[in-house]
């Protein structure tokens, strides 16, 4: 790591994150209760996890438990993308370790994934870890997108980890991450291999979440930190009152983090996926609301506006659907046959063959650009929709409306736009002290649950709308969490993203003032990530947990977030 600090950097290394006042005394138990399981996949998910099928819910309560205090070495991996807080995780799950026995080893996979299958590792020290307190990014070990479930692979970790002398593993990762954290708990178990495993719930997305799980890190100063950009650029909007801004946001299925922005910053127009997937909107129909949007400023005067645009759109349009099930049918048997066609042409023409005319339809309207993306897939199988530059191909479509519209006298206003992606800016910034708290506090049970002799599970937190103090932590057995969906042409389990709920209290509270942004310029500016001062302004949650209760879904007060009417 640099040695060369910031003066923030410097100051930031001196904060101490905050646990739960339960696993700060010291004085807790662990109590065990039922948990419900997907109904729909019960029984594929039984017959594939029969070790880790069934168990119970863990949470830690006051009492006097008894935890082992035997001198463990554990095994971390940072797996996926990255988010802000990992660091920290891994310091409280080192301190978990060395409060409980000085003896105890925590060894670093490097790489990600493939670190465990190859025995690429380097041992992690209280010395080593101290420079990477409260700081961004997984480059302490690094990070990979490999999955795990070769025999072959699962035997070169089990092999790996023993000579090692790796008694227990925890996995940072999102939801294709735990899933394999669970196929190597049962793997493991099954051959009565003595390996543990733990995951920890991780991406910017938000999309990690259900009753036990209230917000996967990183989701929080991910957040903010595209907040402060949108906010930027709405002052800038009102300031030059000449362009209107298209805002693609990460965010690879679900729209929570455009969601959570748009509470944060009131653009004019904020499209939701998941809303857009509900009315059965089609592309067209998308350039329909953005055009309209624009006319109506227009008729105030106002050429120039903002609109926020969730970068899995695409995904959720009614004609676009059909295509991308299609298509993925289509690569499913011929994949690897279209990689031997080099000329664009020559794939086009196979593809329109294999599709229904609708799909044909749809896919011929788009550029030669996204008709390539469109045949590409990451490693878990799914279209690399993200590459997929979604906000300049609506400006493209909104741009052709409005010019016939000007030539045949239906808009009289002045429309110029520009584009934007915000992501990779988000993905290492240094946690909020939110993200610092949580993630350490994730790291701190995760050691917990091994000591308990847990495996298969991934960490849980309710109650995070509250002070740290009141944080409730334990573990949900991630074989409740799967279900099974279709990847590459085969029936996978995997843990379902949580979408956005339209029916919930945080999409309602976007809807009862939508309206009211789109013609006002009610921007607001929350400004950079604070990390010293007021602990109302330093210790905020998002306004997706303020509208969400610990306890739970539940009705939230959200005069704070929506202003009277």
């Amino acid at each position: 790591m640099n040695s060369k600090l910031s003066v923030l950097q410097a100051a930031r290394s001196e904060y101490i994150p905050k646990l739960p006042k339960l696993l700060k005394d010291g004085k807790f138990m662990l109590v065990f209760e039922d948990v419900v399981a997907d109904m729909a996949s019960v029984e594929e998910i039984r017959k594939q996890f029969p070790e880790s099928f069934g168990k119970p819910l863990a949470r830690f309560v006051v009492g006097e438990g008894a935890l082992s205090c035997e001198p463990i070495s554990v095994g971390v991996v940072l797996s996926g993308g990255q988010a802000p807080g990992g660091h920290n995780v891994i310091a409280g799950l080192l301190d978990a370790l060395k409060a409980a026995n000085e003896k105890s080893r925590l060894i670093g996979f490097l790489g990600g994934p493939a670190g465990i299958v190859k025995g690429k590792y380097k041992e992690l020290t209280p010395e080593l870890v101290a420079a990477y307190r409260n700081t961004g990014g997984f480059d302490i070990i690094g990070s990979g997108r490999d999955k795990i479930e070769k025999i072959e692979e699962l035997e070169a970790c089990r092999n790996n980890l023993e000579n090692l002398g790796v008694k227990a593993l925890v996995i940072i990762g999102g939801d294709d991450s735990n899933t394999n954290a669970a196929l190597m708990a049962e793997y493991f178990t099954a051959n009565n291999y003595d390996i543990r495993v733990i995951g920890v719930p991780k991406t910017i997305d938000g999309d990690m979440k259900n009753e036990q799980i209230e917000t996967s890190f990183g989701f929080d100063t991910a957040s903010k930190t595209f907040a402060e950009l949108v906010g930027n650029i709405c002052r800038d909007a009102m300031s030059a009152c000449k362009y209107w801004h298209f805002i693609r946001l990460m965010g690879r299925a679900a729209s929570h983090i455009t969601l959570e922005v748009a509470l944060q910053t009131h653009p004019n127009i904020a499209i939701i996926s998941e809303e857009v997937e509900a009315s059965e909107w089609t592309l067209s129909d998308v350039v329909d609301q953005i055009v309209t949007g624009i006319c109506k400023r227009a008729e105030v005067g106002k050429n120039y506006g903002i609109v926020l645009i969730p970068e899995g759109l695409l995904e959720f349009l009614a004609d676009m659907k059909g295509l991308i099930a299609e298509l993925g049918k289509i690569l499913d048997t011929d994949e690897s046959y279209l990689k031997t066609l080099t000329d664009p042409s020559d794939r086009r023409q196979h593809i329109d063959t294999r599709l229904t005319p609708a799909s044909a339809k749809v896919y011929g309207s788009l550029p030669d650009d996204i008709q390539q993306v469109l045949l590409r897939r990451d490693k878990h199988g799914n279209l690399t929709l993200s590459q997929i530059e979604t906000e300049k191909l609506l400006i493209d479509l909104v741009t052709d409306r409005i010019r016939l519209m000007q030539a045949t006298g239906e808009f009289k206003g002045k429309f110029a736009a520009l584009n934007h992606f915000f992501g990779y800016e988000g993905r290492c910034v240094a946690p909020s002290n939110f993200d610092a708290d949580y993630t350490y506090t994730l790291g701190y049970t995760a050691a917990l649950l091994l000591r308990a002799g847990l495996t298969g599970y991934t960490v849980s937190a309710t109650n995070l709308a509250k002070p740290v103090e009141e944080w409730v932590m334990g573990g949900v057995p991630v074989a409740s969490m799967l279900t099974m969906e279709l990847r590459k042409g085969k029936m996978k389990p995997v843990i379902k993203k949580a979408l956005v709920d339209v029916n919930g209290d945080v999409f309602k509270a976007f809807v009862q003032v939508k309206d009211k942004w789109l013609l006002e310029d009610a921007y607001v500016f929350p400004g950079p990530i604070q990390y010293f001062g007021p602990s109302q302004i330093c210790d905020a949650t998002t306004k997706t947990l303020q509208l969400e209760c610990g306890d739970g879904w539940c009705n939230a007060n959200i005069s704070e977030t929506v202003p009277a009417q």
